[in-house]
C-alpha cells in the first residue's frame, strides 16, 4: 500500500516484439502481404554452422534476446543437444525491418547429416530460396554438394554464405573458387560471415530480401496448405507444421484432409518464433503451425494437403516417400513392455515419418517390429529418442539391408504373387534352388578428401567391393571420388573407417542407385547343431568366412559355460565354414588318485567324458538376451 493506503496492482504484461503490444494480443498476420514474405532454409554439411547462423538471425531480428547462452537454440531435442547435431528441421518466423518496410522471414534450420536428407528435401518444399553455408576452413564437402543439388532440382534461389571467417586457418578466397568451380555460382555472390561472432550477418538478411523471390500465392483462392512436418503433443493431439499456398485459415474453420478425407475444426493457428505463438489467422505464403484436434497419430500424414470443407481443391504434390536403407528388429526388453513400446513407436514415427514399421516376432526375443531407417545414425538417434523421450528400453538386432530375389518357377511366382520378392528379414531368405538370381541394393557414394589420403581411401573402397566411377580435382588439394558401393558394405562401419583413415578430413555422402546382381548366401549360426534364428545373416560369398568367424568368436566370449561343451558353428547350407568351442565345466575326477597306475586315471576320465556326452544330448542351450545384445554390438563394432 502507498502513503494513502491505496494498494496499487501492477498490470503485468510483457512487451512483445513491438513495444506497446501486450503479449496476450495475438499478432495480426495480415499486415504482411505476400510480396513482403520470404521463405528460406539453411542447408550445409554437418558442423558448418547452420544452427549457429540461425541463432544470430533470431537475435538480429529481436526474436530471442541476446545472451551468452544462445547456442543452437533451434536444436530442441535432448539427442541434438548431446550429440551437437541437428536431427529435426525447425521453423522460426522473424520480423525484419529493411528500408522502412517490415518483412516476415520464415526460416527453416535443417539437419546436415546424410541420414536426414529426407528432412532437408521436405523443408525445401516450403521455401523459395536457400542459404548454402560453407565452412571457410573445410571448404565444400560431400553433403554440401548433395544439398546443393536438392535445392537446385527444386529450382530455388541459392545464396552462398561462407562461414567461420574468424578461424585462423580460414581461407575464404579458396572456398569462393571451389563454389565457382563446383556449383557455377559467381564468386561475387558469396557472403563472408562469422556466425559465432555475428560479423556481417546483417548482410545475409538483406540478401534474403533482395535475392529470394516472394512466394507465388493467391489469398483470394480457397485454402490450400501443405503439411511438411508434424509432432504429437500429449494434451493437444497432433501439431502440424503447414505452409500455406493459397487462401487463409483461422480458428474455427472446418478443414478437411486430402489423405484421410476426415473433417476437423481448427482449434489454434500460429507462427513459431521459435516457441509457438498463436495468431488470429494465417495467410497464404506464410509458414506456421495448426492444431485441429487430430487425436490419432496416423492422421497427420507428412505431405498431406489441408483445405476448407466447403471448397475442395486439387491436392498439392506430396513428397516421395523415404526409402529405407537399413532394417533392424526392435524388441522390448521385457514382453510386458510391448504396449508401451508400441505407442512410443507410433508417436515417434509421426514426428519422424521416414521410419517404416512392420510387425515381427522371434522365438528368443518375443513379439516386436522390423523398422526401416535411412541409415545407421538415424537408427541410433531413433533408439536414443525412444529411451529419452518415452522412457522405453529396447533390444536392437543387427542392421540388414533390403535384398531382392528373382524367383525361378511359375509355381513359386504364383505362391509369392510376384516375380521379384524383397527380403527385409534374413530368416526369410529363399534357398538357392528357388531363385534365378539374387539382387543387392547399391548406392552411388561421393567422397571428398584432401588428396594425400586418396591412395588409402581407394584401397578401403576396393576392399568394400566398390567400383570407381569418377575422380575430379576440386582445387589443388581436394579430390572428389565417386564410387558405386554395395549398400551392405557401407552400412555398419564404413564411415568410421573412412574418418580414421583420413584423420577426419574426408566426408562421405550417398544416394540410392538401384539394385545389382550379387552372389549372396544365407549363413546360419548353429549351437550344438541347432540353428539360432536371431543370428541368421545374409553375406556375400567372398566375405562369408570372415563374417562367420567374427560371429562365432563373439558368441564364444559371451555364452555362459555349461556342464557340457557347446559347439558354435557358422554354416552355409550344410557346409560348416567356421567353428568355436565353449569348453565344459568339469569336476577334477583325478583328485583322489595319489600316484597309482595310468590305466586307473584313464578309466575315470573315460567315464567322465561319457557322462558329458550323455548330458550334451539332453542339454538345452538357452541363449541369454544379454549374450545376443553383446554379439550384435560386437558385430557392429567390427
Amino acid at each position: 500500500p502507498d502513503a494513502l493506503g491505496h494498494t496499487t496492482i501492477w498490470s503485468s504484461f510483457v512487451v512483445a516484439r513491438h513495444p506497446g503490444v501486450p503479449i496476450h494480443e495475438k499478432p495480426d498476420m495480415s499486415r504482411f502481404p505476400a510480396e513482403d514474405i520470404r521463405n528460406f532454409s539453411i542447408i550445409a554439411h554437418v558442423d558448418h554452422g547452420k544452427s549457429t547462423l540461425a541463432d544470430r538471425l533470431l537475435e538480429l531480428t529481436g526474436t530471442i534476446d541476446k545472451t551468452k547462452n544462445n547456442k543452437q537454440v533451434l536444436d530442441k531435442l535432448q539427442v541434438e543437444r548431446e550429440r551437437g547435431i541437428t536431427v529435426k528441421a525447425q521453423t522460426a518466423s522473424l520480423v525484419y525491418s529493411f528500408e522502412g518496410k517490415q518483412y516476415l522471414l520464415n526460416l527453416i534450420d535443417t539437419p546436415g547429416h546424410v541420414d536426414f536428407s529426407y528432412e532437408v528435401s521436405r523443408s525445401l518444399s516450403a521455401c523459395q530460396g536457400v542459404l548454402l553455408v560453407v565452412d571457410a576452413n573445410e571448404g565444400i564437402q560431400a553433403q554440401t554438394v548433395a544439398n546443393f543439388f536438392l535445392a537446385f532440382e527444386a529450382q530455388l534461389s541459392i545464396i552462398p554464405v561462407i562461414n567461420k571467417i574468424d578461424l585462423k586457418n580460414a581461407d575464404p578466397e579458396r572456398v569462393e573458387k571451389q563454389i565457382e568451380k563446383v556449383f557455377d555460382i559467381p564468386s561475387d555472390e558469396c557472403i563472408k560471415i562469422s556466425a559465432k561472432l555475428g560479423t556481417n550477418v546483417e548482410s545475409v538478411l538483406q540478401a534474403v530480401i533482395e535475392r529470394i523471390p516472394p512466394p507465388k500465392v493467391n489469398r483470394k483462392n480457397p485454402l490450400r496448405a501443405l503439411v511438411f512436418d508434424s509432432t504429437f503433443d500429449q494434451y493437444r493431439g497432433v501439431v502440424a507444421n503447414v505452409a500455406l499456398f493459397d487462401g487463409v485459415v483461422s480458428k474455427g474453420d472446418k478443414i478437411m484432409s486430402a489423405h484421410t478425407q476426415k473433417t476437423y475444426e481448427v482449434n489454434e493457428v500460429g507462427v513459431l518464433n521459435p516457441s509457438e505463438q498463436s495468431t488470429q489467422k494465417l495467410y497464404a505464403g506464410q509458414v506456421g503451425y495448426l492444431i485441429a484436434g487430430m487425436k490419432d497419430v496416423t492422421e497427420a500424414q507428412v505431405g498431406d494437403t489441408l483445405y476448407l470443407q466447403s471448397h475442395p481443391v486439387e491436392p498439392l504434390p506430396g513428397f516421395k516417400s523415404a526409402k529405407p536403407m537399413v532394417f533392424a528388429g526392435v524388441y522390448p526388453v521385457d514382453q510386458s513392455e510391448y504396449n508401451n513400446l508400441k505407442s512410443a513407436i507410433e508417436k515417434l514415427t509421426l514426428n519422424d515419418s521416414s521410419v517404416t514399421v512392420h510387425r515381427d516376432s522371434s522365438l528368443a526375443l518375443g513379439a516386436g517390429w522390423r523398422l526401416g531407417f535411412l541409415g545407421l545414425l538415424h537408427m541410433e538417434v531413433f533408439n536414443q529418442r525412444l529411451e529419452q523421450e518415452y522412457n522405453t528400453s529396447v533390444i536392437l538386432t543387427a542392421p540388414t539391408v533390403p535384398y531382392k530375389a528373382v524367383l525361378s518357377s511359375a509355381k513359386l511366382i504364383k505362391e509369392y504373387k510376384e516375380k521379384e520378392i524383397t527380403i527385409i528379414n534374413p530368416t526369410q531368405f529363399p534357398d538357392k534352388s528357388k531363385v534365378t538370381e539374387y539382387l543387392e541394393p547399391v548406392v552411388m557414394g561421393t567422397i571428398i578428401t584432401p588428396d594425400e589420403y586418396t591412395g588409402k581411401i581407394m584401397a578401403l573402397c576396393q576392399a568394400r567391393r566398390a567400383v570407381q566411377k569418377n575422380m575430379i580435382f576440386i582445387d589443388q588439394n581436394r579430390v572428389m571420388l565417386k564410387y558405386l558401393f554395395p549398400l551392405n558394405e557401407i552400412v555398419v562401419d564404413f564411415y568410421d573407417s573412412l574418418k580414421s583413415l583420413s584423420s577426419g578430413y574426408a566426408s562421405f555422402d550417398y544416394e540410392d542407385a538401384g539394385y545389382q546382381t550379387a552372389e549372396l548366401v544365407k549363413m546360419d549360426i548353429l549351437l550344438n547343431g541347432n540353428a539360432v534364428d536371431e543370428l541368421v545373416t545374409v553375406v556375400h560369398k567372398e566375405k562369408a568366412y570372415s563374417v562367420g568367424k567374427t560371429i562365432c568368436e563373439g558368441l564364444k566370449d559371451s555364452l555362459p559355460r555349461q556342464l557340457f561343451e557347446i559347439a558354435i558353428q557358422a554354416a552355409i547350407g550344410s557346409k560348416i565354414i567356421a567353428r568355436e568351442t565353449v569348453k565344459a565345466y568339469r569336476k577334477n575326477v583325478l583328485a583322489k588318485c595319489y600316484g597309482g597306475d595310468i590305466t586307473r586315471k584313464m578309466k575315470l576320465l573315460k567315464r567322465q567324458t561319457e557322462g558329458k556326452k550323455k548330458l550334451r544330448k539332453i542339454g538345452n542351450i538357452e541363449v541369454p538376451k544379454d549374450a545376443f545384445i553383446k554379439v550384435l554390438k560386437t558385430r557392429s563394432n567390427k
